[in-house]
């Protein structure tokens, strides 16, 4: 049992807690076979078998192609109203080198971010309600695909989930390896970026190493916009204002034509702001360097902007109750409730676009300095029972009885 919450009242952490090994065991299984984003056959079906085994009330699969959405009761629902519960599902396409017996069965896939953790403690929540059912309304579990850059969210709202379970407030956690195990973090604001990929498209005119004059370089080009771009932020952006651009992959010419000016360059990168008018103004000022530099050395390039995920901003009252509901779990002290905020993104924005809510991190410890995405991390499994035991907290006292 974890120290922080060894004092907190008898309630949904302590009946949870006896579920531990079952939660462990569910979660690495989940680890040693993951899926890909709208690939997460197996995961869903998990996930709805347990939820069956739960005793929810509705098991709902097929959302999104393999989102599943359970419904449970309370034990009145005169209230009329409905909380959602989120947890992501899918793995990454990475090669996993941890050596422990759950590790992932499945060559270049891997629980890199901890997905299989947040199901394990939405299923393990699952349970709880459906056995106490101790609120006055109904509560969505969303088990949601594809969060790793498919827009998985956005995805199920566009199939209609929120007509068919229209939430008042929607709920998510992620965990956090900078948090130590039993902390919780949240603020009223911005959690995450906006996530935008660009690719940069440079034509020039090809030729021979030995006579450059005679062709027009698209490397020299992407050179000189590689570098203009890194002033694009420093330069254009308020400096009271958060972002990030960094150009992240170049393709060009063939590695075994030492001699081979290329016709053709290619970048990839990404754009991080919080800001909508942040957002416009890097589309905008990248798209007038990328031409204006390629111009100057007598080439074209076109710039692809597109916008993935929005910030994921928390609506102020929710994000307050959910820090009061996990100070009323493990203690005010163990409560960040101004947590900076991460250049990451996540697709949980889609859902606080559409509804009222709040995304909060639970701390795990960087059990071997491994952070999320690295080939050698895992989900610290000693915070299930927490994390589950928020979550359904979180809705027993948004729908008290």
């Amino acid at each position: 049992m974890l120290q922080a919450v060894a004092s907190a009242p008898i309630g949904a952490y302590q009946r949870l807690a006896a579920w531990h090994s079952e939660m462990t065991a569910f979660r690495r299984d989940l680890h040693a076979h993951p899926e890909l984003g709208f690939e997460e056959v197996r995961t869903a079906g998990r996930v709805a078998e347990a939820l069956r085994l739960c005793g929810v009330d509705e098991v709902h699969t097929g959302i999104a192609k393999t989102g599943v959405v359970g419904v449970v009761r309370g034990r009145r629902s005169e209230s009329g109203r409905m909380i959602g519960l989120r947890a992501d599902m899918d793995a990454l396409p990475m090669r996993e080198e941890n050596d422990f017996a759950w590790r992932s069965a499945s060559q270049g896939l891997m629980h890199g971010c901890g997905h299989d953790g947040h199901t394990a403690m939405l299923v393990g929540a699952a349970r709880y309600l459906a056995q106490t059912r101790q609120f006055d309304g109904t509560v969505a579990l969303v088990f949601q695909p594809g969060e790793e850059g498919f827009a998985g969210a956005k995805a199920m709202i566009d199939e209609g989930l929120f007509d068919r379970f229209p939430v008042d407030a929607v709920y998510a956690m992620h965990n956090w390896p900078s948090l130590a195990p039993g902390m919780i973090g949240i603020n009223s604001g911005a959690m995450m970026a906006a996530a935008d990929r660009f690719e940069i498209t440079i034509h020039g005119r090809g030729g021979h190493g030995a006579h450059p004059y005679m062709a027009i370089d698209p490397v020299l080009v992407a050179g000189h916009i590689i570098t203009a771009a890194q002033s694009l932020v420093s330069r254009n952006v308020n400096p009271l204002d958060s972002a990030v651009l960094s150009l992240c992959a170049m393709q060009a010419g063939d590695l075994g034509a030492f001699s081979v000016i290329p016709r053709q360059a290619r970048l990839i990168g990404t754009a991080r702001s919080f800001k909508r008018e942040v957002q416009d103004l890097i589309e905008e000022r990248l798209g007038r360097l990328v031409e204006s530099v390629a111009l100057g050395f007598g080439a074209t390039a076109r710039l692809d902007y597109h916008r993935m995920y929005p910030a994921t901003i928390n609506t102020p009252r929710e994000a307050r109750f959910a820090g009061d509901v996990a100070a009323s779990l493990i203690g005010e002290d163990r409560v960040i409730r101004d947590l900076p905020p991460s250049m990451g993104a996540e697709d949980f924005s889609f859902m606080l676009q559409a509804k009222p809510g709040a995304y909060l991190r639970i701390g795990q410890g960087g059990e071997g300095g491994c952070f999320l995405h690295s080939t050698r991390y895992d989900f610290n499994d000693e915070i299930l029972p927490l994390g589950a035991a928020l979550m359904a907290t979180l809705a027993e006292r948004a729908m008290p009885l």
